[in-house]
């Protein structure tokens, strides 16, 4: 008779889509092949560049592969979450580990040595075969896309008794599950209940929501189970020290995602979110206001989420404005905002919900009104002084900070001091706005505590990059970026007579000053961005190259030609973008 053990790890294997060429005989003698072992959390499964002599089942818990880069710094690459397999490819392809998998917390593996899988190949080659055709596919694919999140168990952690845990994790469980079966589990259901209870739950259901609302060892027990920790804090509070200690820091989560969840009774509370990160600094937050935001944290966490990514362009960038209300008229809500020069400055608005009224006049009212460039200067720095750039975006965006945005939000600057890209996820939201568009020799640059920024069209001018490594769900991305070639009818290689000069522009057979600027600053992110188009699920590239990159009177042509472009590939690609439409009605 069939022991529950037996069964139990019968029904693992015939779930996962590695073994579903597999028939009974040959998932029989794979189950007899498997070594069942226990982890407790932090222990080390292999290291990279270890031989690949094994490869293992996930029984229960969660494992985190870790890369370390040229530089030499570990980042977490994944998450393996139960019921879920390590290490088959390069045990299949014979390949030194091409990551360290260690255990983020209590985990139960089963393990099938090179001598066993090589006895299942004998046997049943057809089976193996097709399963190593799928394993290969699945490595491509990562490479490609990068290595997904795996999240299934969640620890709610308030910060004290005053936070309302319950409710947030109630409405929470009602969000996931409408991607499949989810379980609240707080002390009282778990009351008496051994390791195996728990093991059995997580594998019979989709997602389990830890409540830790209770006493510490029950706290300690919910931190155990879970493969992310979600830290809930009243805005309005002051912060402190959080209750458990794997609220801490990365090292006492065992590098488990961590995220803080600020839950607001009516409106934001300017600053909360820069006063309580100071006690978990460097770790995603999410204020959550009601429902609708409650369903953005659960696609933020399951990975179907939608992240908008908009490119730099000058005045070609009001045709985003037009594509996000054709996205918002399509159903397809937007979860997270990022961006470059123009692009930053219409997601900022984004990541602020305005309306699509508001994203029109206020933008207008700054680009169109507000004459941005019409403060020229002496140009030993830049032709224009930079003051009214600044002037403007202070009077629209205020004093708010990055972290209070809505919506998670970054926007992108390039440091001329490091040469590097730098990513703003917080400090004061108007001047990285005016880092992030300060075109070289067209704006001054921003100089900050003895750093030098520029515009980060120079570096990267379509960061869906950025958006894939913060977030597993899927990305729009809108490229309107300067790819069409400045050109001229003149022959010349010097300066002509200014009267030269002026019959040529009246003309337009010379390009002026500002247009070889702001090319010459994009030209070279621009070949990267090509490169960057395939992490995008959906990519729009309005048609723009009628529109000047300085030509801020066709403010209106251009929201309307974004919205009607747009529109069109939506509509013919609807039914792809609605695949994840559970958590988005």
């Amino acid at each position: 008779m069939e022991s529950e053990d037996s069964r139990q790890t019968r029904d693992i294997l015939r779930a996962l889509p590695l073994f579903r060429h597999f028939d009974d005989a040959a998932l029989a003698e794979l189950g007899e092949g498997l070594q069942w072992f226990a982890m407790p959390g932090g222990a080390s499964l292999f290291e990279q560049g270890d031989p690949s002599d094994a490869f293992y089942v996930l029984k229960s818990g969660s494992l985190g592969a870790f890369r370390t880069d040229s530089d030499g710094a570990t980042h977490l690459a994944g998450i393996v979450a139960a019921g879920e397999t390590v290490g088959e490819v390069g045990m299949i392809v014979d390949m030194p580990r091409n990551a360290s998998v260690r255990a983020l917390r209590d985990s139960e593996l089963l393990r099938l040595t090179r001598s066993n899988f090589e006895k299942l190949a004998a046997h049943h080659p057809e089976a193996v075969l097709a399963m190593a055709r799928l394993a290969v596919r699945r490595m491509s694919t990562r490479d490609a896309e990068g290595a997904n999140s795996a999240l299934r168990t969640f620890a709610v952690l308030r910060h004290d008794a005053g936070v309302d845990a319950r409710g947030f994790a109630r409405d929470l469980v009602e969000m996931l599950g409408r991607l499949g079966n989810t379980v609240l589990v707080d002390q009282e259901t778990a009351k008496g209940k051994l390791s195996s209870w728990f093991n059995e739950l997580e594998v019979h259901s989709r997602f389990v929501v830890y409540l830790a609302d209770a006493d510490d060892d029950w706290q300690a027990q919910c931190v155990r189970q879970a493969d992310c920790l979600l830290l809930l804090a009243n805005a309005q509070e002051e912060p402190g020290t959080w209750p458990a200690s794997a609220c801490a820091d990365a090292s006492s989560a065992l590098s488990r995602p961590r995220h803080l969840v600020l839950l607001h009774p009516h409106n934001l509370v300017t600053g909360a979110a820069r006063r309580w990160l100071r006690m978990t600094p460097d770790i995603p937050h999410h204020h959550v206001r009601g429902s609708a935001d409650v369903r953005r944290v659960a696609r933020l966490l399951t990975g179907r989420s939608l992240g908008l990514v908009l490119s730099g362009g000058g005045a070609r960038g009001f045709t985003q404005i037009g594509v996000v209300r054709a996205l918002r008229e399509a159903g397809l809500e937007i979860d997270c905002v990022g961006g470059t020069s123009i692009g930053a400055i219409i997601g900022a608005g984004v990541a602020l919900e305005w309306s699509d009224e508001e994203m029109f006049d206020n933008y207008y009212r700054s680009f169109v009104s507000g004459r941005p460039l019409r403060d020229y200067t002496l140009p030993m720095v830049a032709l224009t002084r930079g003051r009214r750039v600044a002037m403007l975006l202070r009077e629209q965006f205020g004093a708010r900070d990055i972290t209070d945005l809505p919506l998670p939000y970054f926007c992108c600057s390039s440091n001329l001091s490091s040469g590097q890209l730098v990513t703003h996820r917080d400090g004061p939201l108007w001047l990285w706005l005016r880092a992030s568009c300060a075109i070289p020799g067209v704006l001054p640059p921003v100089c900050h505590h003895g750093q030098v920024y520029v515009d980060g069209a120079v570096m990267n001018n379509l960061p869906t990059d950025i958006m894939h490594a913060q977030q597993p769900g899927d990305i729009a991305a809108v490229d309107i970026g300067a790819d069409d070639a400045l050109r001229t009818t003149l022959e010349e290689y010097y300066t002509p007579p200014w009267w030269k000069l002026i019959f040529d522009f009246k003309r337009n057979a010379r390009p002026g000053i500002f247009d070889i600027l702001i090319r010459s600053g994009m030209v070279n992110a621009e070949i990267a961005s090509a490169d960057r188009h395939h992490l995008a699920k959906l990519l729009l590239k309005p048609p723009v190259t009628d529109i000047g990159l300085l030509d801020w009177k066709s403010y209106e042509r251009a929201v309307e030609v974004g919205y009607h472009y747009a529109l069109r590939v939506i509509g013919g690609q609807r039914d792809r973008l609605h695949e994840q439409v559970p958590l988005r009605v």
